[in-house]
């Protein structure tokens, strides 16, 4: 058996770790985009917005004169008057107003479901990699690193149905918004794709029994697993 295999699945766990952590700080935040109207008059009020999966919060900003080419509400880091609100995806014809105008709500309904099942299948891998490290349980590191696979594989599909719902509803010739941008939630998310697709394969290729070395070297003959 390679020696230095129980380091290297730690190593790799740590790393993964930090991927569910990002996953984690994507779906439970609400600065996956930010929202802004056109402004036509300066030194008054505008309204901008951020939002995530389950939450969209608006802010009342002070305008102050931009660059020529500069015509959105924002930043958004600026002091204002804040109101939230949750979706409510799941109760029929109960929503946040701006996406019941403005967005279609089979989108965010999509992108919040499919992130559940990225969660779901990152805290069963962690299960799995834990209990590995008991003795004669290697064997559950192969499954572990499947869930991280699909984990990585759920989000970087819930950033993508995102992105989707936020380009159409910019598109919409009934918004208020004009333009927009991504936040840190969803640079979050991204990094959490990386980070659990790459080494959920990583782990696996280490959970690999050892390949006879030589040609004349059989599958019976290779050492053993322990």
């Amino acid at each position: 058996m390679d020696e230095t295999k129980p380091l290297k699945v730690r190593l790799t766990f740590c790393v993964l770790l930090v991927g569910v952590s990002l996953l984690f700080a994507a779906v439970v935040t609400d600065h996956w985009a930010v929202l802004s109207p056109r402004v036509e008059n300066f030194n008054a009020t505008c309204e901008a917005a951020h939002f995530g999966l389950w939450r969209l919060c608006t802010k009342r900003i002070h305008v102050r004169e931009q660059g020529a080419k500069e015509t959105g509400c924002g930043p958004i880091s600026l002091p204002g008057a804040q109101n939230c609100s949750y979706f409510k995806h799941f109760t029929p014809g109960q929503s946040s107003e701006i996406f019941e105008v403005t967005t279609q709500k089979e989108y965010s309904i999509s992108a919040a479901a499919i992130a559940i099942f990225s969660v779901g299948f990152a805290i069963i891998g962690t299960i799995c990699v834990l209990f590995s490290f008991q003795k004669k349980r290697d064997y559950l590191l192969k499954p572990a690193s499947m869930f991280y696979t699909f984990a990585g594989l759920c989000i970087i599909i819930s950033v993508e149905v995102m992105r989707q719902s936020v380009k159409r509803m910019i598109d919409s010739k009934d918004t208020v918004w004009m333009e927009y941008s991504y936040s840190w939630s969803f640079a979050c998310a991204c990094s959490a794709f990386v980070l659990l697709f790459i080494f959920g394969i990583v782990l696996l290729l280490i959970a690999l029994p050892r390949f006879p070395q030589n040609p004349w070297e059989t599958c019976m003959d290779a050492e053993p697993e322990h």
